[in-house]
């Protein structure tokens, strides 16, 4: 939860997440790529949101560019998790928040997209830890790691004040 643009992320949710990513942290370029996959295995649609993928006749399982971008979103959503009980906030520089707000706005990134990502990555993860390490309380660390993250990009969405 947030309150005054300083999120409650509680020493046990840091702890699972720690825990989680420092074994997924050495595949993350796998893990990233799977995430994309489930993401488009779910919402096949969301393909038509990249560029790089719409008139591409690679498929998804050897797309580089994909891989590429798979990873460093992947990386990126991880490392904001892992430091949102330290800092208190989403760690992701404000240029890239608004950029990143900016291009999922000109993309026409819904509600509804990041909701597919989410349920996603929260099964990837469930996927990439040992199944004696996943629980209710590890999902919903990651959930709520994952909607601060989201809840700065749509920040970065809003259009500027006039």
């Amino acid at each position: 939860m947030a309150s005054n643009g300083v999120v409650r992320f509680t020493e046990e949710q840091e702890a699972l997440v720690l825990k989680s990513w420092a074994i997924m942290k050495n595949d993350s370029a796998n893990i990233g790529h799977r995430f994309f996959l489930k993401i488009f295995e779910v919402a096949p649609s969301a393909r038509q949101l990249f560029s790089f993928l719409r008139d591409s006749d690679v498929p998804l399982e050897k797309n580089p560019k994909l891989k590429t971008h798979a990873m460093s979103v992947f990386v990126m959503t991880c490392e904001s998790a892992a430091q949102l009980r330290n800092t208190g906030t989403v760690t992701v520089k404000d240029t890239t928040l608004k950029r990143l707000g900016n291009t999922h706005f000109k993309k026409g990134v819904r509600a509804a997209h990041f909701e597919v990502a989410k349920f996603a990555l929260l099964e990837t993860i469930k996927e990439s830890v040992p199944a004696s390490m996943w629980s209710p309380e590890m999902k919903g660390a990651w959930g709520e790691a994952y909607d601060q993250l989201v809840a700065a990009i749509k920040q970065g969405m809003m259009p500027a004040a006039l």
